[in-house]
């Protein structure tokens, strides 16, 4: 009961990364999309693991133990395309938040508008599967 819980607490939170995300993205703050976009997917596949009883790192990208349990995934979930976004969006956190500190280039320069749809796109699909799985593990 407290996996599941705690999995709906968490997809809360995603979902609220994902409406501060498209409200940025109409306010044309790209890396804010970027950096939003990111912890979706991280909240997401954090509740998804949490769902199934899965420990995760206390990291941003949960890309590495998603691989190791796949076989613990519904086949319909598609495992390796979220491993990847994973592990793409969480390289992009830390520069859209600071920039590029060592060239002195702000957040701001470094993303443009279809980085932050890419980003979007790919939060706004992974938060839908993950809810998906929620929804077919709480019955």
């Amino acid at each position: 009961m407290k996996n599941i819980e705690m999995s709906s607490a968490m997809l809360g939170q995603a979902f609220s990364r994902l409406k501060t995300a498209k409200q940025a993205m109409g306010d044309e703050n790209f890396a804010y999309v970027v950096r939003c976009s990111q912890e979706c997917v991280e909240l997401s596949l954090k509740a998804s693991l949490r769902l199934l009883g899965i420990e995760y790192p206390k990291k941003h990208d949960v890309s590495r133990i998603i691989l190791i349990n796949r076989g613990r995934f519904p086949e319909w979930f598609p495992v390796e395309e979220f491993a990847k976004v994973s592990r793409v969006l969480a390289e992009k956190r830390e520069p859209a938040v600071y920039g590029d500190e060592l060239k002195l280039i702000p957040s701001s320069i470094l993303f443009d508008k279809s980085q932050a749809e890419d980003a979007l796109r790919s939060a706004e699909k992974v938060y839908s599967v993950c809810l998906k799985l929620f929804e077919s593990v709480k019955g």
